[in-house]
Protein backbone atom coordinates (compact mmCIF):
# COMPACT_ATOMS: atom_id res chain seq x y z
CA UNK A 1 0.00 0.00 0.00
CA UNK A 2 1.08 3.23 -0.92
CA UNK A 3 2.22 5.75 2.00
CA UNK A 4 0.03 8.78 2.54
CA UNK A 5 1.79 12.19 1.28
CA UNK A 6 0.83 15.72 1.79
CA UNK A 7 1.18 18.78 -0.12
CA UNK A 8 2.51 21.77 1.46
CA UNK A 9 2.12 24.20 -0.44
CA UNK A 10 2.73 28.28 -0.04
CA UNK A 11 1.82 31.07 -3.09
CA UNK A 12 3.29 34.25 -3.87
CA UNK A 13 1.59 36.75 -6.56
CA UNK A 14 4.50 38.06 -8.52
CA UNK A 15 2.35 39.71 -11.37
CA UNK A 16 4.79 40.69 -13.83
CA UNK A 17 7.17 39.23 -15.80
CA UNK A 18 9.90 40.85 -14.56
CA UNK A 19 9.29 39.84 -11.01
CA UNK A 20 9.40 36.86 -12.33
CA UNK A 21 12.73 36.97 -13.47
CA UNK A 22 14.38 38.85 -10.29
CA UNK A 23 13.20 35.87 -8.95
CA UNK A 24 14.71 33.27 -10.83
CA UNK A 25 18.04 35.37 -10.80
CA UNK A 26 17.36 35.03 -6.94
CA UNK A 27 17.27 31.57 -6.87
CA UNK A 28 20.58 30.86 -9.19
CA UNK A 29 22.68 33.20 -6.70
CA UNK A 30 21.25 31.26 -3.73
CA UNK A 31 21.46 27.68 -4.68
CA UNK A 32 24.35 27.10 -7.48
CA UNK A 33 22.71 23.56 -7.78
CA UNK A 34 19.05 25.08 -8.61
CA UNK A 35 17.74 22.54 -10.92
CA UNK A 36 14.90 23.64 -14.15
CA UNK A 37 13.43 20.44 -14.33
CA UNK A 38 11.14 21.86 -17.60
CA UNK A 39 8.23 23.88 -18.61
CA UNK A 40 5.00 22.56 -20.05
CA UNK A 41 1.03 24.04 -20.47
CA UNK A 42 -1.76 23.11 -18.99
CA UNK A 43 -5.00 23.30 -19.20
CA UNK A 44 -7.15 22.66 -15.63
CA UNK A 45 -10.80 22.47 -15.56
CA UNK A 46 -12.25 22.61 -12.02
CA UNK A 47 -15.12 20.51 -11.13
CA UNK A 48 -17.61 21.31 -8.65
CA UNK A 49 -21.01 19.95 -6.75
CA UNK A 50 -22.54 16.66 -5.46
CA UNK A 51 -21.79 14.66 -8.09
CA UNK A 52 -21.07 10.60 -7.94
CA UNK A 53 -17.72 9.79 -7.08
CA UNK A 54 -17.71 6.06 -7.83
CA UNK A 55 -19.11 6.85 -11.17
CA UNK A 56 -16.23 9.40 -11.73
CA UNK A 57 -13.49 6.44 -10.55
CA UNK A 58 -15.16 4.33 -13.33
CA UNK A 59 -12.71 6.49 -16.09
CA UNK A 60 -9.34 5.65 -14.02
CA UNK A 61 -7.80 2.46 -15.79
CA UNK A 62 -5.31 1.40 -13.13
CA UNK A 63 -7.34 -0.41 -10.18
CA UNK A 64 -4.25 1.34 -7.51
CA UNK A 65 -4.63 4.24 -9.05
CA UNK A 66 -8.78 4.46 -8.86
CA UNK A 67 -8.96 2.99 -5.25
CA UNK A 68 -6.26 5.79 -3.91
CA UNK A 69 -9.45 8.11 -5.66
CA UNK A 70 -11.89 6.89 -3.90
CA UNK A 71 -10.45 6.35 -0.34
CA UNK A 72 -9.76 10.01 -0.65
CA UNK A 73 -13.13 11.36 -1.77
CA UNK A 74 -14.64 8.90 1.00
CA UNK A 75 -12.66 11.01 3.35
CA UNK A 76 -12.63 14.49 1.91
CA UNK A 77 -15.00 16.97 4.13
CA UNK A 78 -13.74 19.49 0.91
CA UNK A 79 -12.84 18.64 -1.88
CA UNK A 80 -11.33 20.18 -5.13
CA UNK A 81 -11.56 18.20 -8.22
CA UNK A 82 -10.08 18.86 -11.50
CA UNK A 83 -9.24 17.78 -15.27
CA UNK A 84 -5.63 18.23 -16.74
CA UNK A 85 -4.15 18.64 -20.00
CA UNK A 86 -0.36 19.18 -19.02
CA UNK A 87 1.18 18.99 -22.76
CA UNK A 88 -1.17 16.32 -24.33
CA UNK A 89 -0.87 14.28 -20.85
CA UNK A 90 -4.45 13.79 -19.00
CA UNK A 91 -4.99 13.76 -15.88
CA UNK A 92 -7.21 13.47 -13.01
CA UNK A 93 -6.68 15.42 -10.00
CA UNK A 94 -8.69 15.44 -6.31
CA UNK A 95 -7.12 17.68 -3.59
CA UNK A 96 -8.38 17.51 0.07
CA UNK A 97 -7.41 20.30 2.81
CA UNK A 98 -6.04 18.51 6.19
CA UNK A 99 -5.48 22.26 7.72
CA UNK A 100 -7.73 25.10 8.00
CA UNK A 101 -7.38 26.22 4.76
CA UNK A 102 -9.41 25.23 1.64
CA UNK A 103 -9.09 22.02 -0.78
CA UNK A 104 -8.69 24.65 -3.50
CA UNK A 105 -6.20 27.27 -2.57
CA UNK A 106 -4.91 25.27 1.00
CA UNK A 107 -1.33 25.42 2.44
CA UNK A 108 -1.40 21.51 2.96
CA UNK A 109 -3.31 18.92 0.98
CA UNK A 110 -3.71 15.49 0.28
CA UNK A 111 -3.58 14.77 -3.54
CA UNK A 112 -4.55 11.87 -5.80
CA UNK A 113 -3.25 12.56 -9.43
CA UNK A 114 -4.12 10.07 -11.51
CA UNK A 115 -3.61 9.17 -15.45
CA UNK A 116 -6.53 8.65 -17.71
CA UNK A 117 -5.91 7.51 -21.18
CA UNK A 118 -8.94 9.84 -23.14
CA UNK A 119 -8.94 13.43 -24.47
CA UNK A 120 -9.78 15.76 -22.25
CA UNK A 121 -13.28 16.88 -23.19
CA UNK A 122 -14.11 12.80 -22.84
CA UNK A 123 -12.96 12.98 -19.43
CA UNK A 124 -14.64 16.69 -18.46
CA UNK A 125 -18.07 14.92 -19.81
CA UNK A 126 -17.62 11.44 -17.33
CA UNK A 127 -17.47 13.89 -15.07
CA UNK A 128 -20.32 15.73 -16.12
CA UNK A 129 -22.30 12.76 -16.62
CA UNK A 130 -21.35 11.84 -13.13
CA UNK A 131 -23.28 15.17 -11.81
CA UNK A 132 -20.58 17.42 -11.40
CA UNK A 133 -20.45 20.69 -12.88
CA UNK A 134 -17.99 23.44 -13.86
CA UNK A 135 -16.33 25.58 -11.50
CA UNK A 136 -14.46 27.32 -13.49
CA UNK A 137 -11.43 26.49 -17.20
CA UNK A 138 -7.64 27.65 -16.01
CA UNK A 139 -4.43 27.69 -18.61
CA UNK A 140 -1.62 28.47 -17.59
CA UNK A 141 2.11 28.21 -18.39
CA UNK A 142 4.73 26.43 -16.04
CA UNK A 143 8.27 26.32 -15.46
CA UNK A 144 9.91 23.82 -12.44
CA UNK A 145 12.61 24.44 -10.65
CA UNK A 146 14.07 22.00 -7.10
CA UNK A 147 15.38 24.70 -4.92
CA UNK A 148 17.52 23.82 -1.55
CA UNK A 149 15.51 20.49 -1.77
CA UNK A 150 11.68 22.16 -2.10
CA UNK A 151 9.98 22.07 -5.11
CA UNK A 152 9.15 25.66 -6.98
CA UNK A 153 7.17 26.68 -9.90
CA UNK A 154 6.65 29.97 -11.57
CA UNK A 155 3.58 30.01 -13.53
CA UNK A 156 1.93 32.56 -15.92
CA UNK A 157 -1.54 32.10 -15.21
CA UNK A 158 -4.87 33.21 -17.54
CA UNK A 159 -6.06 36.14 -14.74
CA UNK A 160 -3.68 36.18 -12.34
CA UNK A 161 -0.33 36.84 -14.14
CA UNK A 162 3.01 35.33 -12.75
CA UNK A 163 2.44 33.27 -9.56
CA UNK A 164 4.95 31.12 -7.52
CA UNK A 165 4.44 28.31 -5.62
CA UNK A 166 6.66 26.74 -3.12
CA UNK A 167 6.23 23.40 -2.22
CA UNK A 168 7.34 20.94 0.35
CA UNK A 169 5.83 17.06 0.40
CA UNK A 170 5.74 15.71 3.76
CA UNK A 171 4.31 12.06 5.23
CA UNK A 172 4.19 12.61 7.97
CA UNK A 173 1.14 14.92 9.66
CA UNK A 174 3.21 16.49 12.77
CA UNK A 175 5.70 17.78 9.87
CA UNK A 176 3.46 20.00 8.84
CA UNK A 177 3.55 23.01 10.18
CA UNK A 178 7.54 22.68 10.87
CA UNK A 179 7.32 22.44 6.33
CA UNK A 180 5.35 25.26 6.12
CA UNK A 181 8.25 27.57 8.35
CA UNK A 182 10.84 25.91 6.30
CA UNK A 183 8.73 27.06 3.12
CA UNK A 184 8.35 30.64 4.51
CA UNK A 185 11.93 30.87 5.52
CA UNK A 186 13.36 30.13 2.23
CA UNK A 187 10.58 32.84 0.56
CA UNK A 188 11.98 35.47 2.73
CA UNK A 189 15.16 34.59 2.15
CA UNK A 190 14.49 34.94 -1.62
CA UNK A 191 12.53 38.49 -0.52
CA UNK A 192 9.41 37.41 -1.66
CA UNK A 193 5.76 37.60 0.43
CA UNK A 194 3.42 35.19 0.61
CA UNK A 195 -0.09 35.67 -1.22
CA UNK A 196 -2.62 35.69 2.04
CA UNK A 197 -5.72 33.16 2.13
CA UNK A 198 -7.97 36.27 2.18
CA UNK A 199 -6.40 37.71 -1.01
CA UNK A 200 -6.43 34.82 -2.55
CA UNK A 201 -9.85 33.41 -1.99
CA UNK A 202 -10.93 37.02 -3.66
CA UNK A 203 -9.35 36.28 -6.67
CA UNK A 204 -10.39 32.88 -6.90
CA UNK A 205 -13.93 33.65 -6.45
CA UNK A 206 -13.58 36.39 -9.13
CA UNK A 207 -11.91 34.38 -11.58
CA UNK A 208 -14.54 31.75 -11.32
CA UNK A 209 -17.41 33.91 -11.54
CA UNK A 210 -15.18 35.85 -15.00
CA UNK A 211 -13.09 32.77 -16.16
CA UNK A 212 -14.76 32.99 -19.74
CA UNK A 213 -12.92 36.45 -20.09
CA UNK A 214 -9.45 34.94 -19.17
CA UNK A 215 -9.16 31.37 -20.45
CA UNK A 216 -6.60 30.90 -23.17
CA UNK A 217 -6.14 34.44 -23.22
CA UNK A 218 -3.10 36.95 -21.90
CA UNK A 219 -5.42 39.28 -19.55
CA UNK A 220 -4.71 39.47 -16.19
CA UNK A 221 -6.88 41.33 -13.33
CA UNK A 222 -5.91 42.74 -10.08
CA UNK A 223 -8.01 42.48 -6.96
CA UNK A 224 -6.42 43.83 -3.96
Amino acid sequence: MKQDTYEVEIKCLLGERENADRLRKKMKMADPGLEELGSHRQLNHYFEGNGDFKKTAEAIPNAENRQAFLDLATKAKTFSLRTRDADGKILLVLKAAVDDTTSANGTARREVEVPVNVPLGTLDKALLDAGFSYQAKWSRERNEYTFKGINVTIDKNAGYGYLAEFEAIETDLAKLDEAKAKLRTLMAELGVEELGAARLERMFAYYNTHWPEYYGTEKVFNIA
